[in-house]
């Protein structure tokens, strides 16, 4: 009784000193309904899917190896383990309540969970669907939390089910307390280090909303949905910066945003060279690889100049709304070094995938100033181009985006040009606020 007295005290004082922020979420605009949300740690590289009406908690690594390595005191037993294929997770809870059983890899990453009442008594649940490795079986109920190590050594397809094991009676018995449970909500971990630059995606149906923070506390992350629907019916997520709202992705659009009048496709390079009319490829005319991905199209300038690209409500952006994102950014230090002078702003707009390194200091593709990498969540990639002699050039290393305004010139990482500079381009458009 003693010892798990001194251990309860200590898991009371860890809890109370170690880094722990909850992170809710909610949305505004033209959704207040959030079916899901996708996090990214810009910083690690790991990311999880979590409900929409789902709480994020972020635990620092000792928080997460604490669990692991206490497990001799707090004990639930699985059958088999190793696992081959499917297990039996017994669970005997020390109170009555709701209780989340979550799934976790050893980066942290929570891979399924199931929420439910429990009673004081022994309840059993079905595991099946984990990969070959180390998992971490967690169970967290109002006053209580234990959790136990699984080893899988089946073949599957990596898709964590938890299913529980129950006759009728308890289903209609958990059923109606699900009912009477209001505000009970999963809470999925994820390992985090202070100053780890998130990246979340929320989705509400077909919008998606697109934000970035270091969190420093509890706080709940407000998401402004905004329909952006091109004329093929595909629909992008967006990204407010400032006052600016922004397509976070590229356009892949085939027809013009009335939905019926198709943009030419020109694929051969003589062709392309004399063009003096809209038209689209794909790069390398590989439209099975671009089609399905975020690089997007490539479109000339005719086509970027007919007013009629971008989606309903949408506009080429113009060197000055170009500007004022630049000019924003820079003295908000965005710069991969920090400065608020100068333009250094490559890492902070760029993906953090598909970009090749270099050995210039800051580079897009480096993993230096990893604090600054994707840091305004704008997630541009390097899509290339198609030059006025029909060659395409530089996937993987250079970008570059349309500006409605003829300046023949380029600033930074966001090159604003028109005809005189590039034939071809990708494409994102701009909303005004």
């Amino acid at each position: 009784m003693k010892r798990l007295l001194l251990l309860a005290t200590f898991i009371m004082a860890y809890a109370v000193n170690a880094q722990n922020y909850l992170i809710s979420f909610t949305g505004t605009g033209a959704s207040s309904t959030i079916d899901t949300v996708k996090v990214e740690n810009l910083a690690t590289g790991e990311s999880l899917s979590l409900n929409g009406d789902d709480n994020l908690r972020l635990l620092d690594s000792l928080a997460v190896s604490y669990v692991v390595e206490n497990e001799q005191f707090f004990k639930i037993n699985i059958y088999p383990n190793p696992m081959q294929g499917k297990s039996v997770i017994e669970i005997s809870p020390p109170a009555e309540g709701d209780a989340i059983i979550s799934v976790w890899d050893m980066t942290g990453k929570v891979l399924a969970h199931y929420k439910g009442h429990l009673e004081i008594s022994k309840h059993e649940f079905s595991l099946s669907g984990i990969k070959n490795g180390l998992y971490i079986i967690n169970v967290q109920g109002i006053g209580y939390q234990f959790s136990e190590k699984l080893i899988s050594n089946g073949e599957s397809d990596g898709t964590a089910i938890i299913v529980r094991l129950s006759n009728s009676k308890q289903l209609v018995a958990e059923k109606e307390s699900m009912k009477v449970s209001k505000g009970f909500q999963a809470i999925v971990n994820m390992v985090y280090t202070d100053g780890d630059r998130l990246k979340f995606t929320a989705f509400s149906g077909n919008n998606a909303t697109v934000m970035t923070e270091i969190p420093t506390a509890d706080t709940t992350v407000t998401f402004n949905f905004t329909e952006c629907k091109d004329g093929d019916n595909n629909y992008y997520p967006v990204i407010t910066i400032n006052t600016q709202v922004w397509m976070a992705e590229n356009l892949k659009t085939t027809t013009y945003k009335d939905g019926s009048t198709v943009i030419p496709i020109v694929q051969d390079t003589t062709d392309w060279s004399f063009l003096l009319s809209p038209a689209y490829c794909w790069y390398d005319n590989d439209e099975a690889t671009y089609k399905h991905t975020s690089y997007g199209a490539i479109y000339n300038w005719y086509a970027a100049g007919t007013g009629n690209l971008c989606p309903e409500g949408w506009h080429v952006p113009t060197d000055e709304e170009w500007t004022t994102l630049e000019n924003y950014l820079i003295a908000s230090g965005y710069n991969y070094d920090g400065t608020t002078s100068g333009n250094k702003l490559a890492k902070s707009l760029a993906s953090v995938i598909g970009w090749d390194s270099t050995s210039n200091t800051g580079a897009i593709g480096n993993t230096d100033y990893s604090e600054k990498r994707n840091a305004t969540g704008f997630t541009t990639l390097p899509g290339g181009y198609r030059d006025k002699e029909g060659t395409f050039n530089d996937v993987g290393r250079d970008g570059g985006w349309w500006s409605a305004t003829e300046t023949g010139t380029y600033v930074g990482f966001a090159e604003k040009v028109s005809k005189p500079f590039y034939n071809s381009l990708n494409f994102v458009a701009y909303l005004f606020p």
